[in-house]
């Protein structure tokens, strides 16, 4: 991928993927225990599975947001953010589920380095206030809060390096 002449663009590519303050959501996610990823630790409201199927599902809806003209919002909040299991359906769904979060990551990536995406302007789908600028900075903000959660879940259950 080439790297915009922008610097905003630039920016906010890095941004989506970044571990320059943090710790980033590949590290956050990997080496996760199989049998600790439904694992809910003490003084903790949420699995690293909830946390991990939440940042997706919220991403995932914010690119959809962003990219499809026939988006309407239909999932309610915060309900249908969250899995109510607190583990995987299967041994594949942890997997599958960081494939997409990645998958969609890059998209959105894409989004942001789109010359004829103009950042400033509003999503069509959206009410004035919400341009694409403000969707990324929205993901890039919600997924430095959860990956910080996920984190702090994983040294409660002793499952961080």
């Amino acid at each position: 991928m080439k790297e915009s002449p922008e610097p905003l663009r630039a920016h906010l590519a890095r941004l989506l993927d970044w571990e320059e303050a943090h710790v980033g959501f590949d590290k956050a996610v990997q080496g996760v225990p199989a049998d600790q990823r439904g694992s809910q630790a003490a003084g903790f409201e949420h699995s690293p599975w909830q946390l991990l199927e939440h940042m997706r599902l919220a991403q995932k809806d914010i690119l959809d947001f962003c990219v499809n003209p026939q988006y309407v919002h239909a999932l309610k909040w915060p309900d249908d953010y969250w899995p109510r299991s607190p583990a995987p359906s299967d041994a594949t769904a942890w997997d599958q589920s960081v494939a997409d979060f990645i998958a969609d990551r890059e998209k959105l990536t894409e989004l942001v380095r789109a010359d004829d995406v103009d950042l400033f302007a509003s999503v069509p789908t959206g009410k004035a206030h919400q341009t694409y600028l403000r969707a990324i900075l929205l993901v890039a903000d919600h997924n430095a809060y959860h990956v910080g959660q996920l984190i702090a879940v994983r040294r409660a259950l002793g499952v961080w390096p």
